[in-house]
């Protein structure tokens, strides 16, 4: 249970009360979704998390808000935070659950169903000795089945045990993108704006959609605790179509 709850609350005079900024929730749709935090309150080796119903009102200053435009929601995760058992990077990340939001989903890439998260997102802040962010995965029982990162200006697809795919070479903070990440047919596709980047081959189990800000540094890459990686979603969607590919083996018959 998350202890730490900042609301945003404008300071202003007496008779002249300006409302208060909606939480995430208005702004993105977390129903099936639960947030993981880059600190750990009780120290116990792993970071805070956020499951609902707490995660429908909740926001924290610091790391998970909604932008002053009304428009996005901000994942911050500075490079002091807290890592994972798997992961010594911080993050403030989203990862997809059962509707509900309460149990943790996992699906194959060879299951008969198309599996499906849509980002309209930008990354607005890199750390400062190591500018590495990673904005949306593929995660399954085991590691990281893909991940899109932004190294500097370049925009990168990391494939778990294959090389990575350059995207772009000219990416400037806060360039906003749209990114569709499909999986079905033992294959795994990488749209950006529209256009197919990537059609990967990959039989994986227990999967699930992650997106919001993982930041690739600590202190230990010599980034200061001020240092920090951010990520502004403007919308995300996922869908689970069955029937929607036919399996790989169906297709050899």
């Amino acid at each position: 249970m998350i202890s730490r709850i900042f609301l945003a609350v404008v300071g202003v005079a007496v008779g002249d009360a300006a409302p208060a900024a909606s939480p995430p929730s208005a702004v993105l749709d977390l129903n099936g979704w639960k947030l993981t935090l880059p600190y750990d309150t009780e120290r116990k080796g792993n970071p805070d998390e956020v499951v609902h119903p707490e995660l429908a009102t909740f926001e924290d200053e610091s790391c998970f808000f909604t932008a002053p435009s009304g428009e996005a929601v901000v994942f911050r995760a500075s490079c002091d935070g807290s890592g994972t058992v798997n992961s010594k990077y911080p993050r403030s990340e989203l990862r997809e659950m059962k509707p509900g939001g309460k149990d943790e989903i996992g699906w194959g890439t060879d299951d008969g169903s198309l599996h499906v998260m849509e980002l309209d997102l930008a990354v607005t802040h890199t750390p400062d000795t190591k500018p590495h962010v990673v904005c949306a995965q593929i995660h399954d029982e085991d590691d990281d089945v893909i991940m899109v990162r932004i190294e500097g200006e370049k925009t990168l697809i990391e494939r778990k045990g294959d090389s990575d795919l350059k995207v772009r070479s000219d990416y400037q903070l806060g360039d906003r993108f749209k990114l569709r990440i499909e999986a079905g047919g033992g294959r795994v596709r990488v749209f950006y704006n529209g256009e197919l980047q990537m059609d990967w081959a990959a039989l994986k189990k227990g999967c699930y959609f992650k997106a919001g800000c993982y930041t690739q540094s600590n202190r230990d890459q010599e980034d200061s605790s001020g240092s920090y990686g951010e990520v502004e979603i403007y919308r995300i969607q996922v869908t689970h179509e069955p029937n929607g590919v036919r399996s790989k083996s169906a297709l050899a018959n």
